[in-house]
């Protein structure tokens, strides 16, 4: 039996479960789920809190995955939950389909990103759950249930963001769409300017978003806008060039000085700011939303109305200036928004919303900025994401969802004795 220490993408949680299962199908994973002690599916482990840490039986899906079936008519495509993203958009490419938005990490499994609210950019799009047409789940008492907008559809507002919550997702039916090329557009950009613009850049841009390099004015703004196409990628050598020596190789050289020298953080972030050069390009939707991440960081992100988000900003650049250079950031922070949606548990449930992810190099002090931009979300009812590190409890949670109630109702009757829980989730939940 394969038992050994399991630790998260960045390094921040870690446990021993008493026992690992891989299960192979739907009988097996309600085998793992009956059998008596408490039941976590870890995904990939791409996450920045304790959500996926299993003390007792994990369930680790990796001979779980690919597509049960697919009309490419319709769109509607039913894959299982175990799938990483970077398969799922290879598979879907083959078929001629995309997902109608994405993140820019493609490392997380299905289940994992819709469970958590993950998300991509645009004013007009939903966070990836709201892509999910149905799903089967196995419950706590090993029954294999299906929900859908008119079938369970308590469950079904539930479970798009259910946290693992509430059962096992075994498959996920989603909406996707046909294949599309995005014309990408990233270039330098000043702060108050982009500031300025941005409810105009929402309005008129399918995708926008933009990294600031926090001890600055120096952002980086991209653009990404549906063409008929055809695909110009980047060339190969460019794309090594720019994507693994400059971005990863090169910044994570500059991330290892910094941590060396923690008083010259706040100059080389100035520095990496000032470097940016512009970069144009095509290709098909899945290669433009996700860019390679080799160098690990820590992270926090809060969703907040999005009126509020340049009071915000302003507010972050008070406390960028304040801190001292040991409590500075190398990494810049990134912006992004969501259309509302009505998900029970989702960051954007009900409001229009903008994302601000703060992140900080693995081994690096970052608490002294995490807990000030924490403090000011708060201030503007700002969400935690579900993945990324924060220090909410269910007490303080209720408040910033309307239908909190409404899911721990479901979880009741469900998981009574709280067969899918483990600390992180007796935290939130209660």
């Amino acid at each position: 039996m394969e038992v050994r220490v399991w630790t998260n993408w960045a390094r921040t949680a870690s446990c021993t479960p008493t026992r690992v299962v891989h299960p192979a199908s739907t009988d097996e994973i309600a085998a793992a789920v009956t059998s008596g002690s408490r039941v976590r599916a870890r995904g990939s482990g791409h996450s920045f809190n304790d959500i996926a840490v299993a003390p007792e039986t994990a369930l680790d899906l990796d001979r779980w995955t690919g597509i049960v079936r697919a009309d490419t008519e319709s769109g509607l495509v039913t894959v299982r939950s175990g799938t990483p993203l970077w398969a799922f958009n290879a598979d879907l490419h083959r078929l001629g389909l995309a997902m109608p938005n994405l993140g820019d990490i493609d490392a997380q499994t299905v289940a994992g990103a819709v469970s958590t609210s993950t998300h991509g950019t645009g004013a007009k799009l939903g966070v990836l759950a709201t892509a999910i047409a149905g799903l089967e789940l196995v419950l706590a008492d090993g029954s294999v249930v299906t929900c859908s907008r008119s079938e369970r559809p308590d469950l079904f507002n539930a479970a798009r963001v259910g946290l693992g919550a509430l059962g096992i997702i075994s498959t996920i039916t989603l909406q996707c769409v046909p294949s599309f090329v995005l014309q990408a557009s990233e270039a330098p950009g000043r702060l108050d300017a982009v500031m300025e613009q941005f409810d105009d850049l929402c309005a008129v841009e399918d995708h926008v978003e933009f990294h600031w390099f926090t001890h600055s004015d120096r952002v980086i703004l991209k653009r990404n806008n549906r063409i008929p196409g055809p695909a110009k990628p980047l060339s190969k050598l460019r794309q090594t060039w720019e994507y693994e020596v400059m971005e990863n190789a090169a910044f994570g050289a500059v991330c290892k000085v910094a941590k060396t020298l923690p008083r010259y953080t706040r100059r080389l972030n100035e520095l990496c700011g000032s470097l940016i050069s512009e970069r144009s390009y095509s290709d098909y939707s899945h290669n433009v939303f996700v860019t390679p991440r080799r160098v690990r960081f820590v992270e926090t992100e809060f969703s907040i109305p999005r009126e509020t988000l340049t009071d915000v900003i302003g507010e972050l650049r008070a406390v960028a200036n304040k801190l001292g250079d040991r409590d500075a950031l190398i990494v810049p922070c990134e912006v992004r928004v969501a259309q509302a949606d009505d998900i029970w548990l989702s960051t954007a449930n009900g409001r229009d919303t903008a994302y601000i992810s703060m992140h900080q190099a693995l081994g690096m002090q970052y608490k002294a900025f995490f807990d000030a931009y924490a403090s000011i979300a708060a201030s503007v009812g700002g969400r935690p994401h579900w993945g990324k590190m924060h220090d909410l409890t269910a007490e303080q949670l209720r408040p910033l969802y309307p239908h909190f109630d409404d899911f721990l109702r479901v979880r009741d009757e469900l998981d009574p004795n709280r067969t899918f829980t483990n600390p992180y989730l007796d935290r939130v939940l209660g």
